[in-house]
């Protein structure tokens, strides 16, 4: 998808919103401030802080403009069970952050609620605090805030919040670079550089840069986990025994219950323009001190959660599989089973929709968890013994303070992701294909969350869409997938929705990637800069060279 003219764009509908639970935007005005730097980055990411600390510490002016309140992402907005692959190949500043994480922890300070000896240190693949490395992957969603916060104090780097990037006529190019780009409270900023560390790519789409949404199909790059996986069940994330998808059992014509969709799902194989499903990663607390308690979200409708009475009465009790231990009797809690925190099916639009519908979408999903906890926390038809367990969890009282204890960020898995000269695909990750010009490495299986809920030809409920597939070996990412086509922008550069398929992107989307990708883009742009070049003409035997000798890891 494309969009070109003098001021490339995307559309949006106008007027205040709320997104992502902060308020406070103002809807588009007269022209405000002008404000220059080298650089500019646009979003609040884990990416965001990485790429403008780096070019800081290169010697360049940067200036982060992002829509958010809080600094980090996801990263700090529950997800502190922190999904790394192989550890070895983290390096650079992220590397930095984790270790600034363990240092965290080293204060005693840091641990309220729990004593750090009877913490249990359970991590992915290794323990969660590791001594010989002095890196910690698992945490709090505060600790991470105060480290990305700390590390912008530190390197005087300018944030300014609250600024949301005006699609529609906010991105100036000259002779394809960015110019400047303008915010809905009509500040103006130029750069030479630009990045986009956004979840969504707006900056990128409204530079007019090629983008995809959705699944390509099988036949696209050929590749064996691509377009709709009817009857691929990876992982426990789909229905293990037969549930009935009607209002009344057997009854067809009684109408599907809430959250299966009534259209076929596809011709395996086929692409489509559906998105992997949205959550937002829980932070609870068991310690009675600091746990507030479940309530009745506005709107409360508990026939919203009849396909959950049904899973438990097949006799699932898989649900406490993923609330993961952070420090301090608190979870990073996440989706898992065939029906939970992932509300399948309702971010489609979510992508390429104006901040106003995003707003509806992040709104939807918060009400739907809200009203799922609410209903496991005080519905009778609950099983007994799952309700107990589960009314001993709250919402983190000192986590999310100015959110009503609820996270900051929507877990956008996926949205917007480059085309660019060169598209990651699974045969990359997979070791089938070489990468001649690597910024940074993964290693995360490949994972994506299901797309969709759907009656089976059996007359019975089924998602699609999950799957995980391992990776044997790290694998690399080439720097053409982080930087757009010439003859599109020459200044910009894309670590977090870079050109990738859906496959490969299941694998790519770890926080600890975006940080790495980031810290390669920023130190891409300052070369850029200083040899007067575009970012596609960046000499990488060059750049190679800057990045090891940043302790990047761009080769097993």
């Amino acid at each position: 998808m494309k969009r070109r003219n003098f001021i490339r764009s995307m559309a949006i509908s106008g007027g205040a919103v709320v997104c992502g639970g902060i308020s406070g935007l103002k809807p588009p005005g007269p022209a405000g401030a002008m404000r220059t730097a080298d650089i500019i980055i646009y979003g609040g990411t884990s990416a965001a802080v990485m790429a403008a600390v780096k070019a800081k510490q290169l010697g360049r002016s940067v200036m982060i403009v992002c829509p958010e309140l809080h600094l980090g992402g996801i990263t700090s907005s529950g997800l502190g069970f922190t999904d790394t692959g192989n550890k070895a190949v983290i390096g650079g500043l992220a590397r930095e952050f984790y270790h600034r994480i363990y240092l965290h922890y080293e204060d005693p300070r840091s641990w309220q609620w729990q004593k750090k000896e009877a913490y249990g240190n359970k991590g992915q693949g290794t323990p969660a605090i590791d001594g010989a490395n002095r890196t910690m992957w698992i945490f709090e969603p505060h600790a991470a805030e105060q480290v990305f916060e700390k590390l912008i104090k530190e390197h005087n780097i300018t944030v300014f919040r609250n600024e949301w990037l005006d699609r529609s006529s906010g991105v100036r190019l000259r002779n394809e670079r960015i110019a400047s780009i303008s915010t809905l409270k009509g500040t103006l900023y130029t750069g030479k550089m630009f990045i986009d560390a956004t979840y969504e790519g707006d900056l990128m789409a409204a530079a007019g840069v090629s983008f995809t949404t959705g699944r390509e199909s099988a036949a696209t790059y050929g590749e064996k986990w691509a377009g709709v996986l009817t009857g691929v069940f990876h992982h426990g994330h789909h229905f293990k025994s037969r549930v009935d998808p009607y209002k009344i059992p057997g009854k067809p014509s009684s109408g599907l219950l809430a959250g299966i969709s009534g259209t076929a799902p596809g011709v395996y194989g086929a692409g489509d323009k559906k998105v992997q499903a949205y959550c937002y990663r829980m932070c609870f607390s068991s310690h009675p001190e600091n746990k507030v308690a479940f309530s009745q979200p506005r709107g409360y409708d508990p026939e919203q959660y009849e396909l959950l009475v049904r899973v438990f009465n097949s006799g699932w009790r898989e649900l406490f599989q993923k609330f993961d231990p952070v420090p301090n009797f608190k979870t990073d809690t996440n989706n898992h089973g065939p029906f939970s925190t992932d509300y399948i099916g309702m971010n489609y639009r979510y992508p390429e929709a104006s901040y106003a519908l995003r707003k509806q979408i992040t709104d939807a999903h918060r009400r739907y968890q809200q009203g799922l906890f609410y209903f496991m926390a005080t519905d009778p038809r609950i099983p007994g013994e799952v309700q107990q367990e589960f009314n001993k969890w709250g919402l983190a009282k000192d986590e999310f303070a100015d959110n009503e204890n609820w996270p900051f960020q929507l877990y956008v898995r996926e949205a917007r992701r480059m085309v660019s000269d060169f598209v990651m695909t699974g045969h990359e990750i997979l070791g089938a294909r070489a990468v001649p010009d690597p910024v940074g490495m993964g290693s995360y299986t490949l994972d994506s969350h299901n797309v969709q809920r759907y009656v089976t030809s059996e007359g019975f409920v089924q998602n699609e869409g999950d799957f995980g597939v391992h990776v044997s070996e790290p694998y690399p990412i080439s720097y053409r997938s982080i930087v757009p086509k010439a003859s599109e922008c020459q200044n910009l550069l894309v670590p977090v929705c870079l050109s990738s398929s859906h496959v490969a992107y299941g694998s790519i989307r770890m926080e600890p990637v975006f940080m790495i990708l980031a810290e390669s883009a920023a130190t891409a742009a300052v070369m850029a800069i200083d040899n007067k070049t575009s970012v596609q003409q960046v000499d990488y035997a060059a750049l190679k060279n800057n990045l090891v000798k940043q302790e990047q890891k761009i080769d097993a």
